[in-house]
């Protein structure tokens, strides 16, 4: 992918398994500078699964805490419902949710794609699965003192939950920065487009696709994801190591 993103459109069909390109060039990512606004949709691409992401980690752990510490009449009840959400396909929420957007007037926008992502009951549920690891004792003891949930929140089930946190967010970015069915739905002006949408400018299922601009916009596309993994790659396997052990 990378090694096609730099050959000229003839060597990217004659020589496609090439890995050192005949004549290298970085013409496809100038031309797509000028085709599209590039910073403009990377931008874009990047506030909404940072809004997205950031939603899900903090209903998630807010609702992971009330259930797993917190005592209510229905708590089972509530929570074999919040995970009975994840055996739910797309399809089915795909259309009242795009009404529901379309009646708030909220195309077109980043808060149109974000909005009925912002609580995930997976997040909920490895959140729920991590406190497993903090002492019942320790949160009795605190509340002994009166400390107010929110700070017990603050200051020892998040810091304890670091790599987890880190790692589950990590997996959230990346889900939202590569959506492309939601979306499609909701954004049809070029100047509120993500990358995985602007990707398929390039790609035709009848034919003409431009290979190596699609190479070019694809390689571009993973440069995020692959600097999130190796930025926070030790909490991500510290979070997964961990979870072996139990």
């Amino acid at each position: 992918m990378i090694s096609n993103s730099f050959k000229t459109l003839q060597d990217s069909y004659h020589s496609m398994l090439q890995l050192i390109p005949t004549h290298p060039t970085f013409s496809n990512y100038l031309t797509l500078d000028k085709q599209i606004n590039l910073f403009r949709i990377v931008w874009n691409t990047f506030f909404m699964a940072t809004i997205v992401t950031l939603g899900k980690i903090i209903t998630g752990l807010l609702a992971a805490y009330a259930f797993k510490y917190f005592s209510f009449k229905g708590k089972k009840f509530f929570y074999f419902a919040f995970i009975s959400t994840i055996f739910v396909p797309f399809t089915v929420v795909m259309i009242p949710n795009f009404l529901v957007i379309f009646k708030l007037n909220l195309l077109n926008t980043a808060l149109g794609v974000a909005l009925p992502q912002l609580c995930d009951a997976t997040g909920i549920m490895l959140f729920l699965k991590a406190m497993d690891k903090i002492p019942n004792s320790l949160i009795e003891s605190v509340r002994i003192d009166d400390i107010p949930s929110y700070k017990i929140l603050k200051d020892i089930v998040v810091p304890i939950l670091r790599p987890n946190i880190i790692s589950i967010g990590a997996i959230f970015f990346i889900n939202s920065w590569n959506e492309y069915v939601w979306p499609t739905l909701i954004l049809k002006d070029k100047n509120s487009f993500t990358l995985p949408l602007a990707l398929q400018n390039y790609i035709s299922s009848e034919g003409g696709t431009n290979f190596p601009l699609a190479m070019a916009l694809s390689t571009i596309m993973i440069i995020v994801p692959l600097l999130i993994y190796l930025i926070f790659q030790r909490y991500i396997l510290n979070s997964i190591s961990s979870s072996g052990l139990k």
